[in-house]
């Protein structure tokens, strides 16, 4: 089995919040993260396919079609945006990276197993910060 893997970028503000608590509790739990007037992150968007080569290309996917699906449906609706206000797939979720890869997993995945013969999503991987990182694999 071969993975193959599209990493994209895109640039959001968002604010960790919950509506039933404090401020006081919100800035314990959540730290500068619940700054009233958002914060913002470059992500990066790693997008890993597992499958088996076509024989007539050699591809497990093509990485042009890949990147121009994850483009339309996933980063040009986050791109320069706010996660909890301007993200319809977003709407009444905690703006988490959590919630926002699994998001992404529930587009994605039936449009990428569209555009691959022998694979499927395999995982993905959305950076926050150079440091922090969540992995999904759609369980």
């Amino acid at each position: 089995m071969i993975h193959v893997c599209r990493k994209e970028h895109f640039n959001a503000a968002h604010k960790l919040w919950n509506p039933n608590w404090s401020e006081e509790k919100n800035k314990e739990v959540f730290g500068p993260c619940s700054n009233v007037n958002w914060h913002g992150h470059n992500f990066e968007l790693i997008v890993t396919v597992k499958g088996k080569p076509d024989p007539e290309t050699g591809f497990v996917v093509d990485l042009k079609a890949l990147s121009t699906l994850i483009k339309e449906l996933v980063i040009d609706k986050v791109d320069h945006k706010n996660l909890n206000m301007d993200v319809d797939f977003m709407k009444g979720k905690m703006a988490s990276c959590e919630n926002l890869v699994v998001e992404f997993w529930k587009i994605l995945e039936p449009a990428i197993n569209n555009i691959v013969s022998e694979g499927s999503l395999y995982k993905l991987t959305l950076y926050e910060t150079p440091r922090n990182f969540v992995e999904y694999y759609g369980e």
